[in-house]
């Protein structure tokens, strides 16, 4: 029970990642609130431990529903002391293809979102000057990869704002880290994979690029996220953990 009595609060959770880092948090004793976009989504993931995981609709990309979430959490469990961005999406283009609208909202969901989330968990992490966040990045903030501009763009800010965060706050007993899987057996792999003319082989190469020979598990990327937000990880804070089956080893 290595999150005995925290309270977190996990964005994105509705599937994915952000489901699976919510179970592992339940499962480690923490009361979780999962929130997404998708109320019914949220609820699912709730559904997992009714006692310990509390569902919540947000749209990060929208300042007065990111208060709003906080407000209600800290007004609820009186406090804040783990708080995982994990809401993102992506596109399948390169920069001459990309319309504005497209790399906005790619930026607004990514990137604004991090920087809302964080901006108003931090009043009630400071006050107790103590608190982790832990950012979900990717692979795709680090390199570049083909058919990812505004992927690779809006990661890219992820990672840099995690290491401002985590030097701004470290001397509030503030830990700020950032994970960036791999291609991650989810659901939005399945529905790119699903847009490509075979499938099949379209899912063998996602998988080839990956000197494991396979896509990431959430549950891996779930269990870096539990070990970031323990007292196991005390001396760390402004780190990128890459879980991505030695795609960056290469």
């Amino acid at each position: 029970m290595m999150l005995q009595d925290r309270i977190a609060l996990v964005t994105g959770a509705g599937s994915g990642i952000g489901q699976a880092i919510a179970h592992r948090f339940a499962a480690a004793g923490a009361t979780v609130v999962a929130a997404d976009l998708d109320r019914p989504a949220a609820e699912a993931t709730a559904s997992f431990a009714p006692e310990r995981i509390v569902p919540y609709p947000v749209d990060v990309r929208d300042e007065a529903s990111v208060r709003a979430l906080l407000e209600h959490t800290v007004a609820r469990f009186g406090r804040l002391d783990i708080l995982v961005n994990n809401a993102g999406i992506g596109t399948t283009r390169d920069l001459h293809e990309t319309e504005l609208d497209e790399w906005e909202n790619v930026f607004a969901v990514n990137v604004r979102g991090v920087f809302l989330c964080c901006k108003y968990a931090l009043p009630s992490m400071l006050a107790r000057r103590s608190g982790v966040i832990i950012n979900i990045g990717s692979v795709a903030g680090l390199i570049g990869i083909p058919k990812r501009a505004a992927y690779c763009a809006s990661k890219g800010a992820v990672v840099t704002l995690t290491k401002q965060l985590a030097i701004a706050y470290v001397k509030d007993g503030i830990r700020c880290n950032c994970i960036c899987p791999g291609t991650v057996d989810s659901p939005w792999v399945e529905r790119l994979v699903a847009l490509e003319a075979d499938p099949v082989a379209a899912r063998r190469a996602l998988e080839a690029r990956q000197p494991m020979g396979r896509l990431v598990r959430p549950e891996e990327v779930a269990a870096a996220a539990l070990y970031l937000a323990s007292d196991e990880a005390a001396a760390v804070t402004g780190s990128i953990l890459v879980v991505d089956g030695g795609w960056l080893a290469q």
